[in-house]
């Protein structure tokens, strides 16, 4: 019966995914097109902030608890999701432009902060025994976070021109209502589907490192995959595009940085392994996206081949 029950309320979490998706990027759009903000911009900022919301609580309640596993797993694991399968199933759907914003800057700002924390973790020049994501390192993660913040509001205020056609604009009431409710459907839904998720697979007997960067990563990833879809869906590819990057960018700086100084986090030589396997791959749609422009159909199907290569190597480790 408790089964049944958990999965009920699993099918209600995807719901509440896929609708508040939906009404957050609306609500997005509106915000974009009404203030002159470039959708790329609102991808990297409310977007991400929205999308990664379950990250956040999940990985700095496992951090305060010291289930460092699902704390580091999860982030780690949910940004290989979002460079592989979120972007991967988008472009599927429709190639996705990557702006010189993107290239030049934001791109590879995501795979040089994952690179420092790789160096962060394996630094024991403090005198520590095990390698740790101590707090200073957390400020420091914060710090970086504050200054990709300031560059992309920057960029906002400086009146990009906007990428978005001009449609009949919404009441500003009605496009605020669409975010919050929307967000909030986002959080519920994604921390629904991260609970009976977790419940399910533990019935299971599943390892705790094994549900951080599976279940609960795929979890906590679902609102930017379902996001993004819907973003790619209505033609804004460019929120669809910085939601992934900036959902990253937010995961490493913001999330493990909040949840280092919060409590240190000890951590496993297995996810400096998952650290180069997502430096890797990153690199290799850089380069793709660096000379395309863009994140076309064949790249698309490559990426998510290697997720599932991904996982077969998560279970047989």
């Amino acid at each position: 019966m408790a089964l049944f029950i958990r999965i009920l309320f699993l099918i209600v979490g995807f719901v509440l995914l896929i609708k508040g998706a939906d009404a957050f990027v609306d609500g997005a759009s509106d915000f974009a097109r009404r203030f002159k903000i470039p959708p790329l911009v609102i991808g990297m900022t409310i977007v991400a902030f929205g999308t990664s919301a379950p990250e956040a609580a999940v990985s700095i309640a496992a951090g305060i608890k010291g289930s460092n596993d699902i704390a580091i797993s999860n982030v780690i694991g949910s940004n290989i999701f979002n460079l592989l399968m979120v972007a991967g199933i988008c472009a599927l759907y429709k190639p996705l432009p990557v702006h010189k914003i993107a290239i030049e800057r934001d791109f590879p700002f995501s795979i040089l902060i994952v690179i420092a924390l790789a160096a962060l973790c394996l630094d024991r020049s403090s005198g520590a025994e095990a390698m740790m994501i101590s707090r200073s390192d957390g400020i420091i993660l914060l710090l970086f976070f504050c200054i990709f913040m300031y560059f992309n509001v920057k960029d906002g205020l400086n009146g990009t021109p906007p990428m978005i056609e001009e449609e009949k604009e919404r009441r500003l009431w009605i496009s605020t209502l669409l975010l919050v409710f929307g967000l909030a459907g986002i959080i519920l839904g994604g921390q629904l589907v991260v609970d009976c998720s977790k419940f399910i697979a533990r019935a299971a007997g599943v390892s705790e490192t094994v549900i951080g960067l599976t279940v609960v990563a795929l979890g906590t990833s679902l609102p930017e995959l379902v996001t993004s879809i819907v973003a790619a869906r209505k033609g804004e590819t460019d929120i669809a595009v910085g939601n992934v990057i900036g959902s990253n960018v937010f995961n490493i700086l913001f999330v493990l940085g909040l949840a280092s100084v919060v409590r240190p986090m000890l951590v496993g030589m297995n996810a400096i392994y998952d650290m180069l396997v997502f430096i890797v791959l990153a690199l290799i749609v850089y380069m793709s996206s660096l000379f395309t422009k863009k994140i076309n159909r064949p790249m698309g199907i490559f990426m998510v081949l290697c997720y599932a290569a991904y996982m077969f190597y998560i279970f047989m480790r």
